[in-house]
């Protein structure tokens, strides 16, 4: 049976912990208002910047692009190579987060076994993931580790110029990016989206404006070839603030459930305690009277 001291000393033990998880708890909700409001504020120009891709790619069509570096982005590859962009947390005590990450990505390579996978890590979890495996044909090729919580345009430019220049320099036949897409404050959606080469039906509402009479300058043809990475590159950036506002949510939930934990255990041991005294004040009461009867004998 464990003594008082004892019983004391994981009660303050347990006390210190939930005062971690409190304190980490606020610091998430505190900070997940601005993750929340960064997703907002990046949605208006990424609809606006597909609207006018739509309205540029319908206006000239695909044989507009032949003999352009735009082609590329747009043109189906013989099947090779595949890269892989994984976007994790930099830290744990997140609850699921990343281990639902690391299972989809996981999936996604068992998919694609007997391939070449060049890999692109953003966060420490998904980096240390990749470099663990073995008896694959991968290649980590670039790691972006600790954005977050301060993920921002420079960082999504930067894995966009890497991106693409994989995708020009190597016979790599896509891209697929995997992230956990924020969808309320208890609940978070892994996506995987074949980023590259991109599809007509991300494409499909500019056919209601095909044939209308526009001017461009430049030509159409280096205007478009100038919107697609910055097309490629807000992919990239709400995938981040995504990613960012889902793990935020993530540790606040997990962080209140391990402080609610923590109070019931709490609750518990002094419980325990207070029934451990109580047995040992009556253990000594008997005594007492026990040595009192046997001297009154």
């Amino acid at each position: 049976m464990a003594s008082l001291r004892d019983i004391r000393k994981h009660i303050a033990s347990v006390k210190s912990i939930k005062q971690i998880t409190y304190a980490m708890k606020m610091v998430a909700a505190a900070r997940i208002k601005k993750a929340q409001g960064a997703i907002l504020a990046s949605r208006p120009f990424a609809v606006e910047m597909d609207r006018l891709i739509a309205d540029l790619y319908s206006e000239m069509g695909s044989e507009g692009l032949e003999g352009t570096a735009a082609r590329e982005l747009f043109a189906q590859r013989p099947e090779g190579p595949l890269c892989l962009v994984l976007v994790t947390a930099d830290k744990g005590l997140c609850g699921s987060f990343n281990t639902n990450l690391l299972k989809a990505a996981a999936a996604w390579l068992r998919e694609n076994r007997g391939r070449k996978i060049y890999a692109v890590a953003v966060g420490r979890k998904g980096r240390d993931f990749l470099r663990r495996l073995k008896g694959l044909d991968l290649e980590l090729v670039h790691e972006m580790v600790g954005i977050f919580p301060k993920a921002g345009y420079a960082h999504a430019q930067l894995l966009t110029d890497e991106v693409l220049k994989l995708y020009a320099a190597r016979p790599v036949s896509g891209v697929t990016l995997i992230y956990n897409e924020f969808k309320s404050m208890i609940a978070q959606r892994i996506v995987s989206d074949r980023l590259l080469p991109l599809q007509s039906h991300i494409l499909e509402h500019g056919e209601a404006r095909r044939g209308a009479d526009f001017s461009f300058e430049p030509r159409k043809a280096e205007l478009l070839e100038s919107l697609l990475p910055r097309h490629v590159a807000a992919q990239f950036y709400r995938a981040l603030l995504e990613s960012q506002a889902a793990e935020l949510a993530a540790r606040m939930s997990a962080m209140e459930a391990a402080s609610k934990n923590a109070a019931d255990l709490i609750d518990g041991l002094t419980l325990k305690m207070n029934k451990t005294r109580q047995a040992m004040i009556t253990t000594e009461l008997n005594e007492i009277v026990s040595g009192a009867e046997a001297l009154g004998g």
